[in-house]
């Protein structure tokens, strides 16, 4: 093989592996050494330079990298998206507000903690910290006086084992759900000392409503020259086009549209190179599809039950204009769990089911960027469908004689967006 072509085939294993650790960092922007994705970890350390210097230039965000944890310091592109939650590690159900404050209270105890801690004196210390008046003010209780308070301490341990932040030494969760027994945890502090993604110290905020306080946390600083207003943008569209599934035009400000119209090109083309996504552009905006569909936390189609019912109902609205009571997306759902009985789980037909079924799929397809929640005059609730939900659309069928090819529409009287996948699973 001659000195040439070596250095080509050197040259494209060395891309392949970077864009396998950009694509482990966005799958998990925290990696640890050791455990089931040791191989990433090592994977980010060997390019972390490459790494550092694509998300610092095209995204503003940090990468931190030591002998232990690797983080990427993922900071979203719209602090306001409620469309990805924690979940529940057991039962996939987000979390409510009462887990996201005992998150809050459990991270500031294991600060003060000792290298290991103990279930229950966890549980101790967070029911000390949750008697502040403040959160009291707040209408926030936690007194582990029933099990429902035990359960959603539990879960919150259970989101903190996954990040990495507890690592279990021995004991059971669900004994002490039960009050027949302990666990005990070692604390890892670097892990710990990397978790909160923000420009400021939430300390420092003084913003009185909670999304002032959240704009406050990631404000960064006006920029205050051309290069460094393009900086700015080209930052935050990097962002959307790496963590929205759809990026619409119409839920972009002047400034935004007109860069992304003038450079969508270079920021299409950077994203693809580093992470393999492929560029999606219609007429409403465009989506970072990935061929590979491993960057996402939600999936479309996807099989069970929920993956059914959410496809049946992306059918269902593709191509409806305006919006859609939310009531007929029930009935619809209740008419597709008697018809699909014999497919779909055994609680599915039981009354009431309809509701939560509906009310999934209808998260989940807002999540994807397919549809959008509404509330009539009236108070009742509206689904609109976006335009990439026409992707689901089932056409017409069309029979062909022997040698006659499939007839083309014109593309230009239907510019729809269409959808890809998420790219990369929000880190909490």
């Amino acid at each position: 093989m001659s000195d040439d072509r070596l250095g080509d085939v050197l040259a494209a294993q060395r891309s392949a592996e970077v864009r396998r650790a950009a694509r482990a960092l966005l799958r998990r922007p925290l990696l640890r050494a050791g455990g089931s994705h040791a191989d990433d970890f090592r994977l980010v350390r060997q390019y972390a330079t490459e790494l550092r210097t694509w998300f610092d230039r095209n995204t503003g965000w940090a990468l931190s990298v030591d002998s232990e944890v690797v983080r990427l310091r993922r900071i979203p592109g719209r602090p306001d998206d409620p469309t990805h939650p924690a979940r529940d590690q057991r039962t996939g159900l987000p979390f409510s507000r009462r887990r996201y404050v005992l998150i809050c209270l459990c991270l500031a105890v294991l600060q003060r903690a000792e290298q290991q801690i103990a279930l229950g004196r966890l549980a101790e210390q967070v029911v000390l910290s949750a008697a502040d008046p403040t959160l009291d003010a707040a209408g926030v209780e936690f007194t582990l006086s029933d099990r429902e308070q035990r359960t959603d301490l539990v879960a919150v341990v259970r989101l903190l084992l996954e990040w990495g932040v507890l690592a279990k030494v021995a004991g059971d969760e669900d004994a002490f759900l039960k009050s027949a027994g302990d666990a005990l945890y070692d604390v890892d502090r670097r892990v710990l000392a990397v978790l909160l993604v923000s420009r400021r110290g939430p300390s420092t905020v003084r913003a009185d409503g909670f999304e002032e306080r959240l704009a406050e946390l990631n404000a960064e600083v006006l920029p205050d020259s051309d290069e460094l207003r393009n900086r700015a943008l080209r930052h935050t569209l990097s962002r959307r086009l790496l963590d929205d599934p759809v990026l619409y035009l119409d839920g972009l400000t002047e400034s935004e549209s007109a860069y992304l119209t003038s450079q969508r090109g270079a920021l299409t083309r950077r994203v693809a190179e580093l992470t393999g996504l492929v560029a999606e552009v219609r007429a409403e905006g465009l989506a970072m599809v990935d061929p590979d569909d491993d960057l996402t936390d939600l999936r479309m189609p996807e099989s069970g039950t929920d993956g059914h019912v959410a496809l049946l109902v992306a059918e269902y609205l593709a191509g409806r204009g305006g919006t859609v009571p939310l009531a007929d997306v029930h009935r619809q759902v209740a008419g597709w769990a008697l018809e699909h009985a014999g497919f779909w789980r055994r609680s599915a037909t039981a009354p009431g089911a309809e509701a939560e079924l509906a009310e999934q799929a209808v998260d989940r397809l807002t999540a994807l960027g397919l549809l959008d929640r509404a509330v009539a005059s009236d108070g009742a609730a509206l689904v609109r469908p976006r335009p990439a939900l026409d992707r689901y659309r089932v056409g017409e069928t069309v029979l062909l004689e022997p040698g006659q090819s499939v007839p083309r529409k014109n593309p230009k009287k239907n510019p729809k967006t269409t959808a890809g996948r998420t790219k990369g699973a929000r880190t909490r």
